[in-house]
């Protein structure tokens, strides 16, 4: 009975554009070489004297030797509606450029136990993001969590990013970055490396297709529990490439739902809905110069996944 509300609730949500025509972007990559990795991936990998080889290996290894985490990919990934290769695309993506995977799912648990003594708060120089966001500049975002946010978030890109206002000088960063991180900017955690405002956005779905309580921004310390801990961050992984599947295919008309490389990318870069409208912009600016449209593109950390798609699949 829970795994049909849950799959008649994910049904109500994918419903508004069943009919939309869509053209299906193939499995593979499109570029035939790996894109640039950044300097701040490179910089992390030399720091932990390892190379992406080894810390590829290491993420395929507990995926591997660990049975009750395949499992619960796979679990997920049929509460959402997804291939389970696009969760495992997002883990592979993360603990290859970002942090070394650890040997056993059993310590992700051991490791979110260690941070339920830490104190966290979400503010960016003293000022609260619940209090944040009562400015006048966000009185048009409302709707669920995934609508409100991302409209703050777009707000936030718009109005304050790299701005002075009120007196106060914002950083030319993410929201994400600025107050959702407070340890260092662009920390992320738990074996999705999820960050805090991801959490935020999916929290309605994850509470109607799974059933966890919501989250709120005036609980940073249940929002940190709930991406460090195993048994729930994963639901939220699979929410975030959930919606970007349907971003691209509501917006852009693209179903990318074949293609693990596409969605781990954009789990990497963030922001779907934008990148979906500037997708379908270029297109139509193409269409008027009587040019074939732009498919959606991997970057390096896509691009890694679909070239290791093979070996990944084989683990399932």
């Amino acid at each position: 009975m829970k795994h049909l509300l849950a799959s008649l609730l994910l049904a109500a949500f994918l419903l508004p554009s069943a009919a939309m025509a869509q053209t299906v972007v193939p499995p593979g990559n499109r570029h035939a070489e790996q894109p640039g990795v950044p300097a701040g991936s490179a910089s992390r990998t030399k720091a932990t004297k390892s190379s992406y080889e080894a810390k590829y290996l290491k993420v395929y290894a507990l995926l591997k030797n660990d049975r009750k985490l395949r499992s619960k990919i796979v679990e997920e990934a049929a509460a959402y509606g997804i291939d389970p290769m696009h969760i495992v695309g997002a883990i592979v993506g993360e603990h290859t450029y970002n942090v070394d995977a650890y040997d056993r799912l059993q310590t992700y648990y051991v490791k979110a136990v260690s941070y339920l003594g830490q104190q966290f708060a979400f503010k960016y120089e003293g000022e609260d993001i619940a209090d944040f966001v009562q400015r006048p500049d966000f009185a048009s975002c409302g709707g669920g969590s995934y609508e409100l946010w991302t409209c703050r978030e777009r707000i936030w890109e718009k109005n304050f990013r790299g701005k002075t206002v009120g007196g106060t000088a914002f950083p030319n960063n993410r929201f994400s970055a600025v107050f959702f991180q407070p340890f260092y900017a662009g920390q992320t955690f738990g074996i999705g490396q999820l960050n805090p405002l991801t959490a935020l956005q999916m929290s309605d779905i994850v509470h109607d297709v799974s059933g966890f309580p919501r989250l709120t921004e005036t609980n940073p310390q249940r929002v940190y529990e709930t991406i460090m801990n195993p048994d729930l961050t994963l639901a939220y992984v699979a929410a975030t490439l959930r919606a970007s599947i349907d971003a691209y295919r509501d917006i852009a008309g693209f179903d990318i739902s074949q293609n693990p490389g596409i969605t781990a990318t954009l789990y990497n870069v963030g922001n779907p809905e934008a990148r979906a409208y500037a997708l379908r912009a270029e297109n139509r600016d193409r269409e008027a110069r009587g040019e074939a449209p732009r498919l959606p593109e991997e970057n390096y950390y896509g691009w890694l996944v679909n070239e290791k798609l093979a070996e990944l699949q084989a683990l399932f």
